[in-house]
């Protein structure tokens, strides 16, 4: 199972798909303080991300993987902030 729900923490693991937005939506609603390690993802369907941005839990670790963490982390209000288009990091 990509993601591990414990209690108030959400763990997700290697690549998370589509299949996995219904139960994190679940949880996210029925969590009253959520929690997310993205540490061991390795992919992240867009699905995801929109609950991820629309519920905005804490974010306890976020994905080291180099791709999420360049454009994922950011929207998660983790890792470095994104430059504007045509420039480079300030």
């Amino acid at each position: 199972m990509p993601i591990r729900y414990d209690a108030d923490l959400a763990r997700f693991e290697a690549a998370c798909t589509a299949e996995d937005a219904l139960p994190l939506a679940e949880w996210l609603e029925a969590t009253a303080a959520p929690r997310v390690d993205l540490s061991a993802c390795t992919d992240l369907h867009t699905a995801l991300l929109q609950l991820l941005i629309a519920a905005k839990p804490a974010v306890t670790a976020g994905p080291e993987e180099a791709f999420l963490a360049r454009w994922v982390g950011p929207a998660l209000g983790c890792g470095i902030p994104l430059s504007p288009p045509g420039r480079g990091p300030g």
